[in-house]
Parts: structure tokens; sequence; C-alpha cells
């Protein structure tokens, strides 16, 4: 088992970036910071906000839109960074607005042109192609002078996802970092080679990813949840001594290579998404049918076991192969726990939200 843990934490210090940058104690700061540049040399920045508290504590880096088109992890850290200031703080939040600036001003997931992927780009090479060489500007003055990260994340265009943390849950101080965000569902397991969550939690540096909702727009009740999230997570750590941590009322941690699936198209055609109101489902109920146009046929999808769609399609459309939806399951215990919040109209997941 890896048992990474953070670093340990000194007397109340500057926070130092590029060659002179300096963010003193008590200061709080929002720049640019050069990691790239465009064909005609000019200068791609992204935005940044360092708060630096008064008192001692971890240093917490907050990042979102490594992919260009996710955007509610933008309006996460925009507010984050409005919230608080250097006498609220101990420790300090390295909060890096926008990441892949490419992606985000042409609304595309990857680094444009060269279709590059900034989340499988860590921890970067100053030498290589230009996702290697942005992620290594990204990584080398940041994050890596960071104690826990926090990734914010949304589903790709045409899909949505239930509110959720990814993690490597046999990581102890991961799982500590899980369980204070404070989600319902958390997705256990490690995630692909040169992502950010991965890099620095090998690094010494424990990171979750938040996946949250739908590309290419803000949904507020997601942000408002990942707001609650982030401040459980600096309660926990002490960066907000005074404040509560959030312990949800159910929590299900699924491992990624035994408890979920995506159920897939076996022929193309016209897609309706026909289960209820709320993402429970049980083993045999229909999810959706797959019709052509003139409904000659109809494929029913159904739940092979009893769970809660966490990902689901939304382009009603489907070529043969095409994932569906993301089906998790859940045990006896969440099960009824799940009914009772879904009885009581206490039950907030939607992967649609």
């Amino acid at each position: 088992m890896n048992t990474v843990e953070p670093r340990t934490l000194e007397a109340p210090r500057p926070f130092r970036y590029g060659e002179d940058g300096v963010v003193a104690p008590g200061e709080k700061r929002h720049f640019k910071y050069e990691i790239s540049e465009t064909y005609h040399g000019d200068p791609v920045r992204i935005p940044v906000t360092i708060i630096n508290g008064e008192r001692a504590g971890p240093r917490v880096c907050l990042t979102a839109a490594l992919h260009g088109d996710e955007l509610n992890g933008v309006k996460v850290i925009q507010e984050v960074a409005a919230r608080y200031d250097p006498e609220d703080i101990c420790g300090t939040l390295v909060c890096l607005h926008v990441c892949n600036v490419p992606g985000f001003l042409a609304q595309q997931r990857y680094i444009p042109i060269y279709d590059q992927d900034l989340n499988r780009s860590f921890p970067g090479n100053e030498r290589s192609n230009t996702a290697e060489r942005m992620a290594n500007a990204i990584y080398g003055t940041f994050v890596r002078h960071c104690d826990l990260g926090l990734d914010f994340h949304t589903s790709t265009r045409n899909r949505t996802t239930m509110y959720h943390v990814r993690a490597d849950m046999a990581t102890t101080e991961v799982a500590r970092l899980a369980k204070s965000f404070g989600a319902n569902v958390i997705l256990s397991g490690e995630a692909d080679g040169g992502s950010l969550r991965t890099v620095a939690t090998n690094d010494g540096v424990p990171t979750i990813t938040v996946e949250m909702g739908r590309a290419h727009r803000f949904q507020p009740e997601l942000v408002d949840r990942a707001l609650e999230g982030t401040e459980s997570v600096l309660a926990e750590y002490g960066a907000l001594p005074d404040t509560p941590v959030h312990w949800p009322g159910w929590r299900r941690v699924i491992d990624a290579t035994t408890e979920k699936t995506w159920l897939r198209a076996d022929r193309g055609g016209l897609v309706d998404m026909l289960y209820g109101s709320v993402p429970l489902v049980y083993e045999g109920d229909t999810i959706c049918t797959i019709t052509d146009h003139f409904k000659s046929y109809e494929e029913r999808v159904v739940a092979p076991f009893t769970g809660l769609v966490v990902g689901v399609l939304q382009n009603p459309v489907a070529a043969p192969g095409h994932p569906l939806c993301h089906l998790v399951g859940v045990d006896d215990a969440t099960l009824r726990e799940i009914e009772r919040e879904i009885e009581n109209g206490e039950f907030t997941e939607r992967p649609w939200a």
C-alpha cells in the first residue's frame, strides 16, 4: 500500500514562483504567469491567485480547465479566490484558474492544432512538445511546492457526470483527502499515467480529481457543492481551523476495476433515456432504448446490477460501441440509505444537474 504523507508544515513562509515572484505571508496576489508562446511569439499566460495566510498551515493547490472546455471548476476557483483573504487562512491557497489556456480560448478539450491532452503530459519536459512544456511550467512552478491538490473536471462533451471524486484510496493521505471533500460517491483507483493526479500523488502531493456535470457551462448547484467540499478539506487540514468538516449522510467507495461498468450500444440508432427522476436503477430496469428512424427495431439496454447511473450520454444518437451510461454498484446498506433519501425528498445526486 502506498502511504504518501504530506510534507511537514513549517512556520509561515513566502510562496516563491518563477525566477523572482514572491507572495509574502499575509499577502493575496492575482497575476498571470507565462507558460508558453503563440505562433506570433506572444505569451500564453495562466491566471493565478495566491492567498498566503498570516499563520502556518498547508499549501493547497486548486487546478481547473486542464481540459479547456470544462468550466465548472473555473467558476469554483474564481469563487475560492474571491472568498478567502490572508487573515482567514492558515497556510496558502494556490489557485490555477485555467491551466489549458489555448483550449479554453478555443473552447476545446485538448490543446488546439496539436490535439494534445495536457492532463496526460505531467510532470512535463521543458524540451518536449507543447503540452509537456506547458505541464512542466505549471507543475514545476506551482504544484510541486504544495502539500495537497484538488483538480476540478467535468465530463467530456455530449455527456454528463454525477458529482463525485476520483482518488487512489489505497494511498492513506489520498483517502483522507477524498473523504474530507464530502462527496457521496468516490471512484477508487489509479489515474492514467501523465495525469496531474497520479504524478502529484507519487511526488508526495496527495491529489484528488473532482468530477462534476457537463462541459461548456456553469452549473451553480454543482459549483456550490464543490465550494462546500473545498471548505471541508481546508477545515480537515487546519487551513480553516474554526470551520467544521462536512461529512455526507452516506458514502460509497467504488472499486474502479470491479464495481463499475460502461454500458455501450450494440447497434446504431436514436437513444431514448428511460430511467426515472433519480439515477438509481435496479437490476433488470430499462435504462434506455435504441431505435432506427422507422422504429423497425428497438433494442432495450437494461441494468446488469442495481446501482447508480453516474455518467450518461446526452447526445441522443449512438453508433455500435458508443458509451451510453456509466453504472456503479451499491451495497445493501447504501441502497437503503439512498432509498430513504429519495422517499424523504433529500436525494440530491443527478448526473444531468
